[in-house]
Parts: structure tokens; C-alpha cells; sequence
């Protein structure tokens, strides 16, 4: 139960639509509300110019339009931490990565900075995707910056000043110009820019120097198969570039976030510097938790090669460290590669990456039902661990909560199994690494801003989404 206040006063298939034509709300939805104390079975929110206005069970009150979900639940719309929608066809990629955003119920993606043809690094380019996102956002977007390997405190403070929620570089070179290996000394140089703002640097964590000699003894001994992929990168690489960044912002006082990490290991090393007081904090990525490198590399090659690798044989400790509160969120890492930069016969030739913004919500809660049995905790670490998590983490005030007065951004997931098919979107990319894995619930809607922008068929073609500034 909820106090009868909050009830009254507080500021697609399956769905029994109704238009009443009147009432002071623009919309109600009822169902299992997922709310940070609990779920509420037979709950009902409203909605109001975009916002939840109250929220409440059994009766909901006259609206001009009320949805019915029966037994379905009503999430906060996730929020995927690390989306790369600009890293191949620069800005236009942003209406197709938010349009798979709302397929899986992702409301708000953070995207990375390393756009084509240039990262953002400056005040004018970070305008200039916004005023995109503006254009072509079916799902609201927040955004990474960035610096070159020299950095510029103007810059630095321009991007702040535009809202970028954090700051990624990367410890390896995976392009000279859009995604190149940022030094130690450009490092404290950022987290010294940053001293006084509060936001989070994160990184991608692998040693340059030691990856490219152990893949270069791999490729000298002919070791090019997809099996060689993940020895070639060995978890020291992981440890020594997470252990390197660690100890440079915990020097300036700043908040070093780590990226991914595929190995227990690296979460406990994270884990170790939060306890000596620093600000200190990690991601998982959901193809670390779904994925094992021995069982599934042989099956799906090229196309399951993301770095740092899956590794074979961690995927219930990766769990454990879920369980265990040793990650502050999920995300997909989407990459939406065509599938020729995964056609090479050598794995060291072909991209890293692989989409996930379809699967991330419906994957993350298919397992996390298997493991605890019970379909309320699963959709509460669902919660948790895609919504809340991120929202807090990036400074996302009204999102992430289902709570009067946040942004009515909403994914219902329905309790009925189903197969995925990555090429019933017919704007994606047709190939994933997730094809063919069964979910036990299908996304049936996804609202963004209290509008629909997916009725669990296909995309409304609304571009309801919005620039999500840091506001925290």
C-alpha cells in the first residue's frame, strides 16, 4: 500500500486503451508499477504535460486517455549508459540508435563522443549534436565528452557548460583522431579541469602496450581465430590500465569510473579505492553477463568480439558481483557495425562491437528471473541496475524513478517468452549477437516524454526525444 497523499495529491498489444475525453491527467497506465520501495500489483500512474503527475493502485482517476497493461510491469524506460550512435555515419546515426532504444524500452541513451568524422572535444561541436538530437531522437539522449591527447581547459569547460553528463577517454588507440590513447599527464590535466564540476572521467581500460604484444605474438604464431580473441587481450591489460586511472583521479580528487570490465577482479580492485574513500565506480556490460567465450565464440565468431573480450568461464561471478552491489550500472555497449566489418577471416581485422539496445532490458531481466525465481526482483534489480543506477551516476534528476514529478519515460514489459529477431527492425543493422535467444518478456510499450513511442510492433515514428542535460 501507498499513503492515500501520494495517491491523490502527489505532483501497444496486450493494452485495453480507453478515451474518456475528459479529467485533469492526460493519461493514465495501469499495471505493476516498479517503484524504488516495491511493486505495486495493481497500480496505476498518471501523466501530465510529460511528467508523472500521481501515482496510486486499485481505481485510476479520469484521464483523457487511460492504458491498461494487465499483469504487466511498468518500469522506469532504462537509461543505456554507453550507446555509440554517431561512431560510424557521424550525427545520423542518432535516429536509428533511439529508434532501437525504444524497441527495448530504453528511454534515454548516454551516448559516447567519438563520432565520425570528429569526436566531441569542443563547445561547438557538442551544439551541433544537439541541435541533431533535436531532429532525429525518438528516445531522449545524453551525452559524453571528450578530449584530444592534448587537452584544452576551454574546451573542457565549453562541454561542461553545454551539458555533457561525463568525460570518456581511452588508455588504447583505437583511432588516432576520433578514439586515441589519452596519456597520463592529459589525464590528471582533466581531472584537474574538472576538480570543482563533480563529474565523472571514464575510461576504456586496456593497456596499449601490453595488447599490442600479445596480439602480435598471436598473429606471428597464426593464432587469428575467433577462439584467439580473448587470450590476446589477457585480463593484466584490464587490471594495469584500471589500477593506472584508479590511482591518477584518486591524485586530484576526481571520479574515475570504469567503462567495462569483464573480470571479477577488476570490480573488487574498484571496489578496494571506493573503501579508502575516493570516488571510485564501474559498469557492467550486459554481454559480460549473457555471454561465455568457451560455450559461444565457436557459435557466433566476429560477431560476438567486443573489448575488452568475454572471457570464458566468468559469467557467474559476474553475477555474484551484481548480487553483491559491485556494480553501479548496466549497459549495452551498442555498437551497430555493418555486418561486413565482421566478415574478416582474421578476428584481429574485423570491428569490436555488437548491438544490444534491443536486448538490454529484455535480456538483463530473462536472467535475472532465472536466478532469483521470483518476477517482482527481477523487475526491481531491472530497476535498479538500468534505470535508477544511471540516472544517479549521470546526473539525471527527473529520470529514472517512477515517482511524481519525474519525466514520464516508461517501458512496460508484458510476461510473455519470446524469440528475438534482430531483423524485424527494419532499420537496425540485421545481425545480433542476442538472434534467436528467447526472453521471458517482450517490451509492449515505451513512452518517452507521456508520448508513445513504440506500441510493441514498431516505432511511432514520433522524434519525441530531448537533449538530457546533467542536472545533478
Amino acid at each position: 500500500m501507498i499513503p492515500a497523499l501520494v495517491q491523490l495529491f502527489s505532483t501497444g498489444p496486450g493494452a485495453n486503451r480507453t478515451r474518456t475525453g475528459a479529467g485533469m491527467f492526460d493519461l493514465t497506465i495501469a499495471g505493476r508499477l516498479v517503484l524504488p520501495g516495491g511493486v505495486i500489483a495493481d497500480g496505476w500512474l498518471a501523466i501530465a504535460d510529460g511528467k508523472i503527475a500521481a501515482i496510486g493502485e486499485g481505481t485510476a482517476p479520469d484521464a483523457t486517455e487511460a492504458v491498461a497493461h494487465p499483469g504487466a510491469w511498468i518500469l522506469p524506460g532504462a537509461i543505456d549508459g554507453q550507446t555509440h550512435a554517431g561512431s560510424q555515419i557521424g550525427f545520423a546515426g542518432i535516429g536509428p540508435t533511439t529508434a532501437a532504444a525504444c524497441i527495448g524500452g530504453v528511454t534515454t541513451i548516454v551516448d559516447m563522443p567519438y563520432d565520425d568524422p570528429d569526436p566531441i572535444t569542443t563547445g561547438d561541436l557538442l551544439a551541433q549534436k544537439v541541435t541533431a538530437i533535436g531532429e532525429l531522437a525518438h528516445s531522449n539522449v545524453a551525452l559524453y565528452g571528450t578530449v584530444p591527447v592534448t587537452p584544452d581547459p576551454a574546451d573542457i569547460a565549453a562541454l561542461v557548460a553545454g551539458g555533457v553528463c561525463a568525460f570518456k577517454i581511452s588508455s588504447f588507440e583505437a583511432h588516432p583522431h576520433r578514439f586515441p590513447r589519452i596519456g597520463s599527464g592529459a589525464v590528471l590535466a582533466l581531472f584537474e579541469a574538472l576538480r570543482d564540476t563533480g563529474l565523472p572521467v571514464g575510461i576504456h581500460n586496456e593497456d596499449q602496450e601490453v595488447v599490442r604484444a600479445t596480439e602480435a605474438a598471436f598473429r606471428a604464431a597464426g593464432r587469428t581465430r575467433p577462439e584467439d580473441h580473448s587470450p590476446s587481450r589477457p585480463p593484466v591489460a584490464e587490471m594495469s590500465a584500471t589500477a593506472t586511472f584508479l590511482e591518477l583521479g584518486a591524485a586530484q580528487g576526481g571520479h574515475a569510473h570504469i567503462v567495462h570490465i569483464s573480470i571479477p577482479e577488476g570490480f573488487d580492485l574498484v571496489a578496494e579505492h571506493r573503501a579508502r574513500g575516493e570516488r571510485a565506480t564501474a559498469e557492467m556490460c550486459l554481454h559480460y553477463l549473457l555471454f561465455d567465450a568457451a560455450e559461444d565464440m565457436p557459435r557466433l565468431g566476429a560477431k560476438m568480439k567486443v573489448n575488452p573480450p568475454i572471457r570464458a568461464g566468468l559469467r557467474d561471478a559476474l553475477w555474484e558481483v551484481i548480487e553483491t552491489g559491485r556494480a553501479n550500472f548496466v549497459s549495452s555497449d551498442h555498437s551497430a557495425w555493418g555486418l561486413e566489418r565482421k566478415s574478416s577471416d582474421n578476428i584481429f581485422e574485423v570491428a569490436a562491437g555488437m548491438p544490444g539496445l534491443e536486448t538490454l532490458l529484455p535480456g538483463f531481466f530473462t536472467e535475472a528471473l532465472r536466478r532469483t525465481g521470483d518476477g517482482d526482483a527481477a523487475a526491481r534489480l531491472a530497476a535498479a541496475l538500468l534505470s535508477e543506477g544511471p540516472a544517479d551516476f549521470f546526473g539525471l534528476s527527473t529520470k529514472g524513478r517512477l515517482a511524481p514529478g519525474a519525466d514520464a519515460d516508461l517501458a512496460i514489459l508484458a510476461p510473455e517468452p519470446f524469440t528475438y529477431d534482430c531483423k524485424a527492425n527494419p532499420d537496425g543493422p540485421g545481425w545480433s549477437a542476442y538472434d534467436g535467444m528467447t526472453f521471458s518478456v517482450r517490451p509492449a510499450a515505451t513512452y518517452v516524454g507521456g508520448q508513445l513511442a513504440y506500441d510493441g510492433r514498431a516505432v511511432t515514428g514520433l522524434t519525441a526525444g530531448t537533449f538530457a542535460r546533467r542536472t545533478a
